[in-house]
């Protein structure tokens, strides 16, 4: 593999935020209302459904996006996994889910020049899928064990500190218990929740608050996930691209106004919306779809995330092949 790329190599003017997928403009998306006086706190890169495989040329595009990310010119502090580094675990045999890990492991260790935080995914999930997977549910790395030991992760759930502000990195995916087909539901469990209560009301209401999670908790460009539909015919992919317990998310979220960003991935689609004072960024996929080139017309990339110390923040997302 060859040396890191200067700066000069990285060619970062294609950094445009997608709506629904749809390039809206060349900059960054901003929301809230910035002070005159507000000062850069941290800058950290979302690199998001990786789906990295031994096919289709996957680890040499993780390679590039990871080195793309890294030598930005916003100088990002650090990366975030957004989850489903591999593809995929749910549904396959533990000797290959054993390679995508190794892959996985093996592709970061040579790649990663700064510091990185993770998040769970669907497709990091070993095992759900039993029919497919043959697995039991007895097994030592069984659902998110794999994950979290790939990870690093003592709790798929987690927060910290950095820049003044505060992150909490939520566990999107709990099994419906079905041994194949729609195998998980995105929502938090009720122990969670109640850890997720507890810990907004720990963070002084001074510090500014970004949550991580997977899927997201509230989106628009869900709405346009997967082949066109009958207009007679409901919405096929909704339940599993969403969290389905969003509103009592949300109102939990407005009794603590200091949670001011959510970032998520999943659908492999980019958008960025507000809703009652926070701001929500869906960013693409490093993948695309599934290595094949565009999701529809979301070019494979990562974002930069911007975050003042006033509580606002941009985001903009960068296709890593530029």
């Amino acid at each position: 593999m060859s040396d890191m790329p200067t700066r000069r190599d990285v060619l970062a003017g294609m950094a445009g935020l997608l709506v629904g997928g749809a390039a809206a403009s060349a900059s960054a998306q901003s929301f809230g209302s910035p002070s005159s006086r507000r000062k850069p706190a941290v800058t950290f890169a979302h690199l998001t459904d990786i789906h990295v495989k031994p096919e289709d040329g996957a680890a040499d595009g993780m390679v590039k996006a990871l080195r793309h990310a890294q030598v930005h010119p916003s100088r990002p502090a650090f990366m975030v996994n957004g989850g489903d580094a591999i593809f995929d675990a749910l549904a396959v045999s533990p000797e290959r889910a054993h390679a995508l890990w190794k892959l996985w492991g093996e592709t970061l260790a040579m790649n990663k020049a700064m510091p990185m935080r993770h998040c769970i995914g669907n497709h990091d999930i070993y095992g759900w899928n039993k029919t497919k997977s043959g697995a039991a549910g007895t097994e030592p790395y069984y659902g998110k064990q794999w994950a979290m030991e790939a990870y690093q992760l003592e709790s798929p759930y987690y927060s910290f500190g950095f820049g003044g502000w505060h992150f909490i990195v939520l566990d999107s995916c709990f099994p419906t218990g079905r041994p194949d087909g729609f195998v998980y539901r995105p929502l938090l469990d009720q122990e969670q929740f109640e850890w997720l209560r507890g810990e907004l009301a720990s963070v002084p209401e001074a510090t500014p608050i970004c949550v991580i999670s997977h899927v997201p908790i509230v989106s628009a460009c869900a709405l346009f996930y997967g082949p066109p539909q009958d207009p007679d015919a409901p919405w096929p992919y909704l339940p599993l691209l969403v969290h389905l317990d969003a509103r009592r998310i949300k109102d939990l979220f407005a009794r603590h106004k200091n949670v001011k960003v959510c970032v998520s991935g999943h659908i492999h689609l980019v958008e960025a919306l507000e809703y009652n004072g926070v701001s929500y960024y869906c960013n693409g996929a490093v993948c695309g779809d599934l290595w094949r080139g565009a999701h529809q017309d979301c070019q494979p990339g990562y974002a930069i995330v911007k975050l003042y110390d006033d509580g606002t923040s941009e985001c903009e997302y960068v296709p890593w092949q530029s």
